[in-house]
């Protein structure tokens, strides 16, 4: 997808517990008619291991006749996933790729060199009431693979690997956790994971990756004394193993890996370690160069500042 700017979500100071480095509360913001809230990049931090843009959309309910239409726009330097608890969209982008996202599905789509892409409400699905509720991540590829040809790729929610046991349910979106790997291709060492607790349940998070962090998406959780309400992304420092109590239901997404290989540059859609590649992309996006999605003459145009 593609957001416009949207105000950095504030970084508080992490409380007494030494294993949370940052704690950051994102803020609401509306982009019409459904709300999103931006968990990363943060003023305190850029990225958390290969990651390095993180929003919660919804959830938000879409009345008869509406929808979401995100036009097609370009992605240079990245990976990019929309993970639905509630709700479709449909994807289409310059590789030919048509594909809904449904709740639990993987669509991963590696920009690399550069793809175009839509996101919108199905046709069919706008006749009636919607939900609408999940979560946008996007990847910086290594180096050496920033220039990799684009792909897309789907995985059924059937292909993820699911761990049970002592009130916990842990979904492996991407990369390895819990001794579970996930079949979706990635170009670095990574973790990606969707996890449910029932009240009372514990969950431990070993220091195998360097970064690591905590999105609460529902339910309140306990870290070492400490409570943490809905809306809260816990980054934690390396080398401590964490474990969190569910104080009720909960859920939350695991996320993390090994830190990017260089700094990146983040200019509206388009991340690279270079900021020359990115003026590159910005001049071949106004100059109508990137491969259209067939079908679709509307886009997103580049914007003035980002």
């Amino acid at each position: 997808m593609s957001w416009q700017s949207a105000e950095e979500p504030e970084a508080t100071a992490a409380p007494g517990c030494k294993a949370i480095e940052t704690v950051i509360v994102p803020h609401p913001r509306d982009i019409g008619g459904f709300e999103v809230r931006r968990v990363l990049p943060s003023l305190e931090r850029r990225s958390v291991g290969p990651f390095v843009f993180f929003d919660q959309m919804g959830p938000a309910e879409l009345m008869p006749g509406s929808g979401i239409d995100v036009r097609p726009h370009p992605h240079i330097g990245l990976a990019t996933v929309t993970y639905l608890f509630a709700g479709t969209i449909v994807h289409r982008d310059s590789l030919g790729s048509v594909q809904s996202i449904e709740p639990g599905a993987v669509n991963w789509m590696t920009a690399g060199r550069g793809i175009v892409h839509s996101e919108r409400s199905d046709a069919e699905l706008r006749k009636r009431r919607q939900s609408l509720y999940g979560i946008q991540i996007w990847v910086a590829l290594p180096k050496p693979h920033e220039e990799t040809a684009p792909d897309f790729t789907h995985y059924p929610a059937a292909s993820l690997p699911v761990t049970e046991g002592g009130g916990r349910t842990v979904r492996v979106i991407a990369g390895s956790l819990y001794g579970k790997t996930s079949p979706v291709k990635t170009f670095s060492s990574l973790f990606y994971a969707d996890a449910t607790l029932q009240p009372s349940a514990t969950l431990s998070i070993a220091n195998e990756y360097l970064e690591r962090a905590l999105y609460l998406l529902e339910g309140d959780v306990e870290l070492a004394g400490q409570r943490f309400s809905p809306g809260r992304l816990l980054v934690f420092s390396s080398g401590d193993e964490i474990t969190v109590k569910a104080s009720s239901t909960a859920r939350l997404l695991l996320f993390g890996g090994e830190p990017l290989d260089g700094p990146r540059h983040v200019w509206w859609n388009f991340v690279s370690s270079s900021r020359e590649r990115i003026e590159q992309a910005k001049s071949d996006w106004k100059a109508g160069r990137f491969a259209p999605v067939p079908g679709d003459s509307e886009f997103i145009p580049l914007p003035e500042n980002s």
